[in-house]
């Protein structure tokens, strides 16, 4: 009988999963948890992670929540030796916080199109595009030097980064984001390589366009109806419409599976509808 190589299972494994507190990063972290691993979901928000581990808990899955600043070393220090005491040493890192900031954004797609009282590129505010920087960068580079400690002591283990589309085209008004999002896709080869003598693979994921509450406005006018940029979108999508946050979960699954995905590593996959693939014509 072939032994095949996709069997979706994490029991013992020790999985950190940053920005759990939100939607996306909160539906990873239960992933995991019913997928047999411990999970340690991190998050600004202390009590949406409490609230997601007494959930998880509740459903007969192993999670604990934990208040972290990822832009913090000292208090990733801290949170790194709860988890050592509570779970175990990380087997799996998701670095999933992230964001962009409204001070990072332009009101307008084109500078020529642009009406008084918006705000162009030339108003853009540096503390903002900082933020960003920060937050998408920093907030995925401080985590992989606190948890993957770890997996070098044990030559085994796995990081998984949040890219975006923006990083292979930038979108138009978010430069910020785009840059962050390409410097993450950047740093996940640069890790790749880095840590490929130590047993450790990371890769990323690249999420194509999901409705969320931050963007939901964008999006869709009041009525519901989908507004110019949403039309923007989905006539640039083949499938012709939105990704579901839980389509996510496949490739993080089969990316974090050493078995599965032992000779991938430095890899960066859309999960897109099809919008990488199309030209626009």
């Amino acid at each position: 009988m072939m032994n095949l190589p996709l069997h979706i299972d994490f029991f013992g494994k020790v999985v950190v999963v940053t920005g759990a507190g939100g939607v996306l990063c909160g539906a990873m972290a239960r992933a995991f948890a019913q997928s047999g691993a411990k999970v340690a979901a991190l998050d600004l928000n202390e009590d949406a992670v409490k609230k997601l581990a007494e959930e998880c808990r509740a459903e007969g899955f192993c999670c604990e929540g934990y208040k972290a600043n990822v832009l913090d070393p000292a208090a990733l220090k801290e949170v790194h030796a709860q988890v050592l005491a509570d779970l175990g040493p990380c087997d799996i890192l998701v670095n999933g916080a992230g964001g962009n900031n409204p001070r990072a954004s332009t009101d307008n797609e084109y500078q020529h199109e642009a009406k008084e009282g918006q705000k162009t590129f030339f108003d853009l505010e540096a503390s903002g595009v900082d933020f960003v920087f920060k937050l998408n960068f920093q907030g995925t580079l401080l985590p992989t030097q606190a948890f993957a400690k770890d997996m070098v002591e044990r030559q085994s283990g796995c990081i998984l980064n949040i890219s975006s589309m923006n990083a292979y085209t930038p979108l138009t008004k978010i430069p910020a984001y785009s840059g962050a999002k390409a410097a993450i896709s950047n740093f996940t080869q640069w890790l790749a390589t880095h840590f490929a003598g130590s047993g450790i693979r990371c890769n990323a994921i690249a999420p194509g366009f999901l409705v969320g509450n931050q963007n939901r406005s964008l999006l869709f006018n009041p009525d519901g109806t989908p507004t110019a940029r949403s039309q923007k979108i989905l006539s640039g999508t083949p499938a012709g419409r939105f990704v579901e946050s839980e389509e996510l979960l496949g490739g993080i699954l089969f990316l974090c599976d050493e078995k599965a995905a032992s000779a991938i590593t430095g890899v960066v996959l859309p999960i897109d509808a099809g919008f990488s693939a199309y030209a626009g014509v």
